[in-house]
Protein backbone atom coordinates (compact mmCIF):
# COMPACT_ATOMS: atom_id res chain seq x y z
CA UNK A 1 0.00 0.00 0.00
CA UNK A 2 2.57 2.39 0.84
CA UNK A 3 6.46 3.09 -0.24
CA UNK A 4 9.44 3.33 0.97
CA UNK A 5 11.21 6.31 -0.10
CA UNK A 6 14.93 5.88 -1.50
CA UNK A 7 15.55 9.42 -1.47
CA UNK A 8 15.03 11.65 1.56
CA UNK A 9 11.74 13.40 0.86
CA UNK A 10 10.21 15.68 3.58
CA UNK A 11 6.02 15.93 3.82
CA UNK A 12 4.49 18.78 5.28
CA UNK A 13 1.31 18.09 6.96
CA UNK A 14 -1.33 21.30 7.44
CA UNK A 15 -3.72 20.12 9.83
CA UNK A 16 -6.04 21.88 12.88
CA UNK A 17 -9.46 21.44 13.93
CA UNK A 18 -12.12 22.66 11.50
CA UNK A 19 -15.53 23.77 13.12
CA UNK A 20 -17.86 21.83 10.89
CA UNK A 21 -15.71 18.10 11.63
CA UNK A 22 -18.90 17.19 14.13
CA UNK A 23 -21.20 17.77 10.41
CA UNK A 24 -19.13 14.62 9.50
CA UNK A 25 -19.13 12.33 11.65
CA UNK A 26 -15.75 13.91 13.12
CA UNK A 27 -14.35 14.48 16.71
CA UNK A 28 -11.16 16.22 17.75
CA UNK A 29 -9.54 12.35 18.64
CA UNK A 30 -10.71 10.81 15.15
CA UNK A 31 -8.12 14.62 13.42
CA UNK A 32 -5.59 13.05 15.80
CA UNK A 33 -6.20 9.69 14.89
CA UNK A 34 -5.69 10.46 10.78
CA UNK A 35 -2.87 12.17 11.58
CA UNK A 36 -1.30 9.80 13.34
CA UNK A 37 -1.95 7.69 10.97
CA UNK A 38 -0.29 9.47 7.98
CA UNK A 39 2.25 10.21 9.97
CA UNK A 40 3.12 6.29 10.50
CA UNK A 41 2.88 5.72 6.78
CA UNK A 42 5.40 8.48 6.07
CA UNK A 43 7.78 7.68 8.36
CA UNK A 44 7.97 4.27 7.66
CA UNK A 45 8.20 5.24 4.15
CA UNK A 46 11.29 6.72 4.44
CA UNK A 47 10.25 10.61 4.62
CA UNK A 48 10.76 12.94 7.09
CA UNK A 49 7.84 15.48 8.30
CA UNK A 50 7.19 18.89 8.95
CA UNK A 51 5.15 20.71 10.31
CA UNK A 52 4.46 24.41 11.63
CA UNK A 53 2.68 24.91 14.95
CA UNK A 54 2.88 25.52 18.53
CA UNK A 55 4.14 23.17 21.01
CA UNK A 56 0.97 22.48 23.30
CA UNK A 57 1.03 19.34 25.32
CA UNK A 58 -1.37 17.39 23.49
CA UNK A 59 -1.06 19.39 20.03
CA UNK A 60 -0.02 17.54 16.43
CA UNK A 61 3.37 18.68 17.15
CA UNK A 62 4.28 16.48 20.22
CA UNK A 63 2.24 13.65 18.53
CA UNK A 64 4.78 13.84 15.84
CA UNK A 65 7.90 13.86 18.25
CA UNK A 66 6.32 10.67 20.00
CA UNK A 67 6.10 8.74 16.51
CA UNK A 68 9.22 9.48 14.92
CA UNK A 69 11.00 8.02 18.46
CA UNK A 70 8.75 5.32 18.20
CA UNK A 71 8.84 4.49 13.96
CA UNK A 72 12.57 6.36 13.19
CA UNK A 73 14.81 5.90 16.46
CA UNK A 74 17.81 7.07 15.98
CA UNK A 75 16.96 9.16 13.12
CA UNK A 76 16.30 13.19 12.81
CA UNK A 77 12.69 12.75 10.78
CA UNK A 78 10.66 15.50 12.10
CA UNK A 79 10.87 19.16 11.59
CA UNK A 80 9.10 21.67 13.73
CA UNK A 81 8.82 25.38 12.52
CA UNK A 82 7.98 27.80 14.95
CA UNK A 83 7.02 31.28 13.35
CA UNK A 84 8.37 34.45 15.46
CA UNK A 85 5.10 35.50 17.47
CA UNK A 86 5.36 31.95 18.55
CA UNK A 87 8.51 31.99 19.94
CA UNK A 88 8.96 35.30 20.77
CA UNK A 89 6.71 34.88 23.99
CA UNK A 90 8.16 31.52 24.74
CA UNK A 91 10.94 31.47 28.00
CA UNK A 92 14.50 31.37 26.20
CA UNK A 93 15.50 28.51 28.73
CA UNK A 94 12.40 26.50 27.72
CA UNK A 95 13.46 26.85 24.06
CA UNK A 96 16.84 25.88 24.89
CA UNK A 97 15.56 22.94 26.99
CA UNK A 98 13.28 21.40 23.93
CA UNK A 99 16.27 22.05 21.45
CA UNK A 100 18.82 19.57 22.99
CA UNK A 101 15.99 17.15 24.11
CA UNK A 102 14.95 16.65 20.64
CA UNK A 103 18.23 16.28 19.06
CA UNK A 104 18.97 13.21 16.80
CA UNK A 105 15.17 13.01 15.94
CA UNK A 106 13.72 16.56 15.47
CA UNK A 107 14.96 19.92 14.60
CA UNK A 108 12.96 22.85 16.20
CA UNK A 109 13.37 25.55 13.62
CA UNK A 110 12.60 29.27 15.01
CA UNK A 111 12.03 31.72 11.96
CA UNK A 112 12.41 35.43 12.37
CA UNK A 113 10.54 37.78 10.86
CA UNK A 114 12.37 38.40 8.05
CA UNK A 115 11.79 34.63 7.09
CA UNK A 116 15.53 33.00 8.19
CA UNK A 117 15.80 30.57 10.38
CA UNK A 118 17.12 31.71 13.77
CA UNK A 119 19.82 29.88 16.01
CA UNK A 120 17.90 29.25 19.26
CA UNK A 121 20.66 30.57 21.22
CA UNK A 122 19.91 33.58 19.29
CA UNK A 123 16.67 33.82 20.89
CA UNK A 124 18.07 34.40 24.12
CA UNK A 125 19.51 37.36 23.28
CA UNK A 126 16.24 38.97 21.08
CA UNK A 127 15.03 42.09 22.33
CA UNK A 128 11.28 42.03 23.40
CA UNK A 129 8.87 43.03 20.99
CA UNK A 130 5.12 43.09 20.92
CA UNK A 131 3.15 40.55 19.32
CA UNK A 132 0.47 42.78 17.49
CA UNK A 133 -1.98 41.18 14.67
CA UNK A 134 0.89 42.72 11.65
CA UNK A 135 3.61 40.88 13.24
CA UNK A 136 1.61 37.77 13.27
CA UNK A 137 0.53 38.23 9.91
CA UNK A 138 4.11 38.93 8.53
CA UNK A 139 5.49 35.87 10.67
CA UNK A 140 3.16 33.54 10.01
CA UNK A 141 3.70 34.41 6.29
CA UNK A 142 7.50 33.77 6.82
CA UNK A 143 7.21 30.52 8.77
CA UNK A 144 5.11 29.03 6.25
CA UNK A 145 7.20 30.00 3.36
CA UNK A 146 10.27 28.78 4.89
CA UNK A 147 8.36 25.77 5.50
CA UNK A 148 7.79 25.65 1.67
CA UNK A 149 10.84 26.39 0.14
CA UNK A 150 12.53 22.85 2.72
CA UNK A 151 9.56 20.25 1.51
CA UNK A 152 8.70 18.56 -1.06
CA UNK A 153 5.25 17.76 -0.96
CA UNK A 154 2.16 18.86 1.25
CA UNK A 155 -0.72 16.84 3.00
CA UNK A 156 -3.98 19.41 3.93
CA UNK A 157 -6.55 18.16 6.38
CA UNK A 158 -9.43 19.95 8.42
CA UNK A 159 -8.38 23.42 9.46
CA UNK A 160 -10.32 26.63 10.27
CA UNK A 161 -12.10 29.38 8.47
CA UNK A 162 -12.17 32.13 10.88
CA UNK A 163 -10.98 32.67 14.14
CA UNK A 164 -7.41 32.44 13.09
CA UNK A 165 -4.23 34.63 13.05
CA UNK A 166 -2.66 35.32 10.12
CA UNK A 167 -3.90 37.30 6.59
CA UNK A 168 -5.40 34.10 5.70
CA UNK A 169 -6.38 30.72 7.39
CA UNK A 170 -3.35 28.70 7.58
CA UNK A 171 -4.19 25.55 5.69
CA UNK A 172 -4.88 27.64 3.47
CA UNK A 173 -1.85 29.66 3.21
CA UNK A 174 0.82 26.71 3.47
CA UNK A 175 -1.72 24.78 0.29
CA UNK A 176 -1.47 27.98 -2.12
CA UNK A 177 2.56 28.51 -1.43
CA UNK A 178 2.40 24.60 -2.23
CA UNK A 179 0.59 25.05 -5.23
CA UNK A 180 2.76 28.22 -6.15
CA UNK A 181 5.92 25.56 -5.61
CA UNK A 182 4.58 23.06 -7.64
CA UNK A 183 4.66 20.64 -4.96
CA UNK A 184 2.10 17.38 -4.83
CA UNK A 185 -0.69 18.76 -3.05
CA UNK A 186 -3.12 16.87 -1.18
CA UNK A 187 -6.65 17.67 -0.26
CA UNK A 188 -8.19 14.99 2.29
CA UNK A 189 -11.34 16.62 2.68
CA UNK A 190 -13.52 14.39 4.93
CA UNK A 191 -12.88 16.29 7.98
CA UNK A 192 -14.05 19.40 6.46
CA UNK A 193 -12.94 23.09 7.50
CA UNK A 194 -10.56 24.74 5.19
CA UNK A 195 -8.97 21.40 3.33
CA UNK A 196 -13.03 20.46 2.09
CA UNK A 197 -13.37 24.25 0.86
CA UNK A 198 -10.36 24.18 -1.21
CA UNK A 199 -11.40 21.31 -2.31
CA UNK A 200 -15.25 22.49 -3.17
CA UNK A 201 -13.48 25.57 -4.66
CA UNK A 202 -11.31 22.98 -6.98
CA UNK A 203 -14.78 21.19 -7.93
CA UNK A 204 -13.26 18.31 -6.35
CA UNK A 205 -16.25 17.95 -3.86
CA UNK A 206 -19.64 19.00 -3.68
CA UNK A 207 -20.37 21.96 -1.80
CA UNK A 208 -22.59 20.91 0.87
CA UNK A 209 -25.46 23.51 2.67
CA UNK A 210 -23.83 26.43 4.35
CA UNK A 211 -20.68 26.16 2.79
CA UNK A 212 -18.75 29.34 3.24
CA UNK A 213 -17.92 31.02 -0.25
CA UNK A 214 -16.55 34.67 1.50
CA UNK A 215 -13.46 33.20 3.54
CA UNK A 216 -10.08 35.08 3.40
CA UNK A 217 -7.84 33.96 0.64
CA UNK A 218 -10.67 31.51 -1.68
CA UNK A 219 -10.18 33.96 -4.49
CA UNK A 220 -6.49 32.90 -4.96
CA UNK A 221 -7.87 28.94 -5.48
CA UNK A 222 -10.46 30.14 -7.76
CA UNK A 223 -8.30 29.79 -11.21
CA UNK A 224 -6.96 26.38 -9.88
CA UNK A 225 -7.79 22.91 -11.03
CA UNK A 226 -7.19 19.80 -10.40
CA UNK A 227 -4.18 19.16 -12.77
CA UNK A 228 -2.15 22.17 -10.52
CA UNK A 229 -2.26 19.48 -7.61
CA UNK A 230 0.63 17.82 -9.54
CA UNK A 231 -0.09 14.65 -6.87
CA UNK A 232 0.32 11.57 -9.40
CA UNK A 233 -3.48 11.49 -8.72
CA UNK A 234 -6.25 10.78 -10.92
CA UNK A 235 -9.60 13.43 -11.30
CA UNK A 236 -11.59 10.53 -9.71
CA UNK A 237 -8.75 9.61 -7.17
CA UNK A 238 -8.67 13.50 -5.79
CA UNK A 239 -12.61 13.56 -6.06
CA UNK A 240 -12.58 10.75 -4.04
CA UNK A 241 -9.47 11.82 -1.27
CA UNK A 242 -11.84 15.35 -0.89
CA UNK A 243 -14.74 13.66 0.43
CA UNK A 244 -14.28 10.03 1.77
CA UNK A 245 -14.79 9.44 5.31
CA UNK A 246 -12.21 6.83 5.72
CA UNK A 247 -8.81 7.44 7.02
CA UNK A 248 -7.11 4.23 5.26
CA UNK A 249 -8.58 4.90 2.19
CA UNK A 250 -7.46 8.83 2.19
CA UNK A 251 -3.57 7.36 3.33
CA UNK A 252 -4.28 4.73 0.28
CA UNK A 253 -4.92 7.63 -1.88
CA UNK A 254 -2.08 9.95 -0.71
CA UNK A 255 0.68 6.81 -0.81
CA UNK A 256 -0.33 5.94 -4.51
CA UNK A 257 0.47 9.27 -5.41
CA UNK A 258 3.32 10.05 -3.70
CA UNK A 259 4.28 6.59 -5.58
CA UNK A 260 3.66 7.88 -9.18
CA UNK A 261 5.20 11.34 -8.08
CA UNK A 262 8.54 9.21 -6.92
CA UNK A 263 8.82 6.25 -8.60
CA UNK A 264 11.73 5.04 -7.09
CA UNK A 265 9.82 3.95 -3.86
CA UNK A 266 9.52 0.43 -3.03
CA UNK A 267 6.75 -1.31 -0.58
CA UNK A 268 6.93 -0.45 3.21
CA UNK A 269 3.86 -1.93 4.51
CA UNK A 270 3.45 -0.06 8.75
CA UNK A 271 0.17 -0.75 11.44
CA UNK A 272 -2.82 1.62 10.82
CA UNK A 273 -4.13 3.10 14.15
CA UNK A 274 -7.50 1.12 15.31
CA UNK A 275 -10.15 1.17 12.29
CA UNK A 276 -12.63 1.71 14.82
CA UNK A 277 -10.74 5.55 15.62
CA UNK A 278 -10.51 5.71 11.55
CA UNK A 279 -14.34 6.49 10.46
CA UNK A 280 -16.51 8.78 11.45
CA UNK A 281 -19.03 7.90 14.82
CA UNK A 282 -22.62 7.71 13.40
Amino acid sequence: MSTTLQSPRKVGISISESPDMRFFGFTDGHLKDAMAGFAIYLLSSGASLAYGGDLRDRGFTRLIFDLVLRYRPGQEAASNYLAWPVHATMNADDIRELDEALRGFARLILVALDGKPMPCKEHRTMPPTAVDDKAWCVGLTAMRELMCAETDARIVLGGKLEGYKGTMPGVAEEALLALAAKQPVFLVGGFGGCARAIAETLGLAERRAGSSDTWQGRDQFEGSRQDDLNNGLTLEENCRLASTPHVDQAITLVMTGLRRMWPSARPANPPLPPRSLAVPVS
